[in-house]
């Protein structure tokens, strides 16, 4: 984890890699869960047995339960100790660029693109988080995310 004093510590590093997460491991009950959780039922994630026919030989995490990961990979990178909030903002561009087949162990890798002062004693950053999986031979999700924090 990388820890920072000061919330104004992070714009003199736009442009630079800052913190790689912890690994997380998705399960099948993660993925039980999720569909559950937004009515995405497709066979390919919550089937076991019709999913080891399927093109990837078991099931796979929905994308949008990567891209819900993102505030834990946060969160286990980089903490910023002056900072009273921290808020997602939004995203600008994602994209699932590789299954994550259940029982997979994902990171993700955090670069600074950018870091802009707002109101309230705050900052918005934008973020490419690189998501990996371990043995993987590209990433399997790629976003741009705008988050917010203040001090």
């Amino acid at each position: 984890m990388r820890i920072f004093e000061h919330l104004s510590e992070l714009a003199p590093l736009a442009g630079q890699d800052i913190a790689t997460s912890d690994w997380i491991v998705i399960t099948q009950q993660q993925i039980d869960l999720f569909a559950q959780a937004t009515g995405d039922h497709q066979w390919i994630h919550v089937d076991p047995q019709r999913a080891q026919e399927g093109p990837f030989g078991t099931t796979i995490a929905h994308g949008f339960l990567t891209l819900s990961l993102l505030p834990t990979f946060f969160d286990s990178a980089l903490q910023v100790r002056d900072t009273r909030m921290g808020v997602n903002y939004g995203l600008n561009r994602v994209r699932f660029t590789a299954p994550v087949p259940v029982g997979s162990r994902l990171r993700a890798q955090l670069k600074l693109i950018a870091c802009e002062p707002v109101a309230g004693n705050g900052q918005q950053m934008t973020w490419q988080v690189t998501v990996e999986r371990e043995g993987g031979d590209k990433p399997v999700c790629i976003a741009e995310s705008i988050t917010r924090r203040y001090a």
